[in-house]
């Protein structure tokens, strides 16, 4: 079996996990230092306009990102997660549901925030950089990027040693899934966006939990990019464009330039 498919069944345990868990999701919160300050500064980053929520689960942010969106488009892998954040938010609220795997999905518009919550931590390294080509899509030119994650993993679920991203977790009830748990650092993450063309600084709280917040430094080209608004691509248009860091590297506002002509 070659490793992306044995890549394809863990994600495919993952995201068993998190629908088997969703009835108890709300009461497996840590309740470890630093978890108070996400939720603040979420607010300081004031998420305006139209906003992209990934990986929603069941709705834990969603109430507090309506507060200040215009509209929201919150997407998750589970149904059951999903059919809860419905249940959490005001009837008539300007959210739209979508049920989609995200490593898979594909933006149909552009949106002025993504926001992710306790998602980063669950995206293999090899799906690091598609990933973040898949928030570019999805970003308006001038769009911004807010991110809160943990990098909390108990001794017990280290099931392939404490160098692994696979760790195992169990629902209440005791059935055991292999799911995907990068204990990222903060400063260590902050690198790994830049190299990959993106201004995010990722602040660390008391406790494990981090969040980031920003934009795009340089044009980034999505990694399954099919064209370009005039039919052509960047290149095409004579516009150099970062790749994970290798190639020459473009100055949003030329980007913006060249999308918006």
């Amino acid at each position: 079996m070659n490793t992306r498919s044995v890549q394809d069944r863990l994600l495919a345990e993952q995201r068993a996990y998190y629908s088997a868990l969703a009835p108890d999701y709300l009461d497996q919160v840590l309740d470890l230092p630093g978890g108070a300050e996400l939720a603040d500064a979420l607010e300081a980053f004031r998420p305006e306009g139209s906003v992209l929520e990934l990986a929603c689960g069941p709705g834990t942010w969603t109430p507090q990102l309506l507060r200040r969106a215009s509209d929201v488009t919150a997407v998750d892998a589970s149904p059951e997660m999903l059919a809860i954040a419905a249940s959490r938010v005001l009837v008539g609220a300007a959210v739209r549901f979508v049920n989609a795997d995200l490593f898979t999905w594909e933006p149909d518009r552009r949106y002025d925030v993504v926001f992710m919550g306790c998602w980063l931590s669950h995206v293999p390294a090899e799906r690091f950089g598609p990933f973040w080509s898949v928030v570019a899509a999805a970003l308006a030119p001038r769009g911004r990027v807010f991110f809160v994650d943990d990098y909390y993993r108990t001794p017990d679920e280290l099931i392939e040693g404490p160098a692994s991203s696979t760790i195992q977790r169990r629902t209440p009830d005791g059935t055991a899934y292999r799911i995907v748990k990068v204990p990222h650092e903060p400063a260590d993450l902050e690198r790994q966006l830049r190299e990959l063309g993106w201004d995010i600084t990722v602040t660390p709280t008391a406790g494990p939990f981090y969040w980031g917040a920003g934009n795009r430094a340089v044009a980034v080209l999505p990694f399954a990019f099919s064209g370009a608004p005039h039919g052509e691509t960047p290149e095409q248009a004579g516009v150099p464009i970062a790749r994970g860091g290798r190639s020459p590297k473009l100055p949003l506002s030329a980007f913006i330039r060249w999308i918006e002509a």
